[in-house]
């Protein structure tokens, strides 16, 4: 493997021969973090990996909405650089997974570590390392997503609340809050209010820090749009 930055051998640290000592190299940091992401969900979903800004549903979208996740995305390693995330939030079908998806490919495609999870299926893993047979125990597995570069969480407010959720959001957002590691949220849900009664008024005010909220508006995209084979969707 190469040094995506042209300073080491790949090895990760720079080498000075004359004190024969070593440091980190720049590209270190994102060696180990994908190291820890293997385990994690960094695969875009089939039916978004040929998903663009210039296809449908995206290109029928009208608003500001396009241009802003576009601009995000371009500049993808200075938003992840320095933590900055996107909160994107609409009624059903107006294509808030299909924008998220581009953005996360594109970190992906720039090297980065990325984990991408629908809200039910990441709290089941999270539940899952109490098992008995768990690859991972509950804090390696909140230290890798933690750790990642880019965390990706679709459908928030899918999943029923309560006090367990409520803690293991709180303490997900805020551990990526504190590293400034950046989030990208997807949500049906529209009304600040609302969410907070979801997910907690400490972890939305956090969100709220980290990431440019994107509202999303139209009717279901879903209704009149069929993508052909293997193309973005409306979320």
């Amino acid at each position: 493997m190469t040094c995506p930055h042209d300073l080491c051998d790949g090895s990760g640290f720079l080498v000075d021969e004359e004190t024969n000592t070593a440091r980190d190299c720049r590209c270190r940091a994102g060696r180990i973090a994908r190291a820890k992401a293997r385990s994690l969900s960094g695969v875009i979903p089939r039916r978004y990996r040929l998903a663009s800004f210039d296809t449908p549903p995206v290109s029928d979208m009208t608003g500001p909405a396009p241009r802003v996740v576009r601009d995000f995305a371009r500049r993808i390693d200075e938003h992840l650089d320095s933590g900055r995330g996107l909160w994107i939030f609409g009624g059903v079908g107006t294509g808030k997974t299909t924008l998220a998806m581009i953005v996360s490919r594109q970190a992906l495609e720039s090297g980065r570590s990325v984990a991408i999870y629908s809200l039910p299926r990441l709290l089941a893993e999270l539940r899952r390392t109490f098992d008995d047979d768990a690859q991972h125990s509950y804090t390696e597995l909140l230290d890798r997503l933690a750790g990642v570069d880019l965390l990706h969480i679709d459908d928030v407010g899918a999943e029923q609340s309560s006090p367990w959720v409520l803690e293991q959001l709180y303490a997900l957002i805020n551990a990526r809050y504190e590293e400034e590691r950046s989030v990208i949220l997807t949500t049906n849900i529209e009304q600040r209010e609302d969410l907070v009664d979801q997910i907690g008024e400490r972890t939305v005010s956090r969100l709220q820090e980290m990431c440019e909220l994107i509202p999303l508006f139209g009717d279901d995209a879903r209704a009149t749009y069929h993508a052909p084979r293997r193309a973005g969707n409306p979320a």
